[in-house]
């Protein structure tokens, strides 16, 4: 696919017409933002709505720290470097080979140009050098996280020209043989129709949406925290899927994670997860432990837990540790539940304290010190259903704390097919030749199941990138 270049310098912009757009934009976050600006510096006139306020823009991006990317040369940004065929068989493994392969590629080797365009956005980065973050060799980080970025992002597109309208949300698209018709809009009381020449759907999936969970998930959605925007209602999803869009993904997969069970019901964002399960025991609200809690120590155990949670009684466990398994947790928003006994934290919990009292005794008769001394993960319990793998230290220094954790979402893996113009794909075959889509709406193209760390950022700038030249080709045509 070749580029459009960025014909049109910033103090040439045309003027905007936003009674019909050339270039409508659905969404407030990285993809959308993507979008308006590479269309917008194409030549064209783009009006961005945003459903959130102002002070709420940029959907789940405000939450985000750090995005993947290709590069087989070395970068102040990251350690060593992440060749193609690395990423690609990450990627792969992860999602066990469902990602669509053209579009693989594409968000692969696109990647390799994020962190260059983004800095000609004003976008800031945090260089490995600093020392401040672990060090990462697969993913750069954002200075000042995501919300340092929106704002960059936002500025530039005000910069050149991209009109915007905060809490204004598209409640319904009209689809006639194969072209967008109308985007029926509205901002509060107020509902207006747009009949922009092109589109695109940059608003996400419906995980803020608990009708829609609960249809989903039964009565257990009612325990799932949502965390992030909660604004992805899922209107503009809906309405493309009963026109004819094609369905990509499962809408009953939801990407879950542990979240501290004193969250918000929205937007608590990623300073909410419980991190430290291998420093302790995890039980239920009976007492009892439910998995092996040393089992899983990289990355993928966010979304172990998540589930793992989701099948828990009331959707609620608690995370049980001692003094010496604080002194190693990291930081949290909230702080644990402290009590000098064991039995006495039962009863702050409401779980029953000779339960929990007897979990923690067997648990501590079971741990066993590991075979070499020189390795200190390798501490194990033998006898003990279920068992402790690793990191089963024995927990009996006061006092002893605990976290309330229940299951939060982050997203949905269910959206809808696009080819790789990201152009929507219909149901019959066909495409909708004016409407296209970027970000978490098209991302289970990629990710149906699985995920990398950073990957959904590098979805929403690469396809954003994409379908704001795409759109804009289309409209110049």
């Amino acid at each position: 696919m070749s580029k459009i270049p960025a014909c049109i310098p910033d103090h040439h912009a045309a003027p905007v017409t936003p009674a019909r757009p050339d270039v409508l934009v659905i969404g407030g976050g990285t993809a959308a933002l993507c979008a308006a600006i590479s269309a917008r510096r194409a030549g064209v006139s783009v009006l961005l709505l945003e459903q959130a306020p102002r002070w709420l823009r940029g959907g789940n991006t405000r939450h985000s720290r750090n995005f993947r990317f290709c590069h087989e040369s070395p970068t102040p940004l990251a350690t060593g470097l992440y060749p193609e065929d690395e990423f690609r068989a990450d990627l792969w493994r992860a999602t066990g080979g469902t990602a669509d392969p053209a579009l693989a590629r594409l968000l692969i080797e696109r990647s390799a140009e994020t962190t260059d365009w983004l800095a000609g956005a004003g976008v800031q980065f945090q260089p490995t050098a600093s020392g401040v973050l672990p060090p990462s060799r697969k993913t750069a980080f954002l200075l000042g996280g995501g919300m340092a970025m929106l704002n960059a992002l936002y500025a530039t597109a005000e910069r050149i020209g991209v009109t915007i309208r905060y809490e204004s949300g598209v409640q319904d698209l009209r689809i006639e043989q194969g072209r967008l018709i109308q985007a029926q809009c509205r901002q509060g009381a107020e509902t207006w129709a747009l009949n922009p020449r092109a589109a695109i759907v940059c608003c996400g999936g419906s995980q803020a949406n608990r009708d829609w969970l609960r249809a989903q998930w039964g009565e257990v959605a009612d325990g799932f925290i949502n965390r992030g925007t909660p604004f992805a209602a899922g209107e503009v999803l809906e309405s493309l899927l009963h026109q004819g869009a094609r369905p990509v993904g499962d809408s009953r997969n939801l990407y879950l994670v542990a979240v501290d069970a004193r969250s918000p019901a929205d937007d608590g964002g990623i300073v909410t997860r419980i991190r430290c399960m291998p420093a302790g025991i995890v039980v239920d609200a009976r007492g009892q432990r439910i998995h092996d809690e040393g089992g899983d120590t990289a990355s993928t155990r966010y979304a172990v837990w998540g589930q793992r949670l989701a099948g828990c009684p009331g959707q609620t466990a608690y995370l049980i540790l001692d003094a010496r398994g604080m002194r190693e947790a990291p930081p949290s928003l909230y702080p644990p539940v402290l009590s000098e006994r064991i039995q006495d934290l039962a009863t702050v919990l409401d779980i029953p304290p000779d339960s929990l009292t007897a979990t923690l005794a067997r648990y501590n008769a079971a741990v066993r010190p590991p075979a070499a001394e020189e390795d200190p993960t390798g501490w194990h319990t033998e006898g003990l259903i279920p068992p402790k793998s690793r990191h089963a230290r024995p927990l009996t220094e006061p006092p002893f704390g605990a976290y309330p954790m229940r299951p939060g979402v982050t997203f949905t893996y269910h959206g809808v097919g696009v080819d790789a113009a990201t152009r929507v794909r219909l149901g019959d075959g066909g495409i909708v030749a004016n409407l296209f889509a970027a970000g978490m709406i098209m991302a289970p193209n990629l990710i149906g199941r699985g995920y990398i760390s950073g990957l959904a950022l590098t979805i929403g700038i690469v396809f954003g990138r994409i379908a704001g030249e795409e759109a804009a080709r289309h409209v110049r045509g």
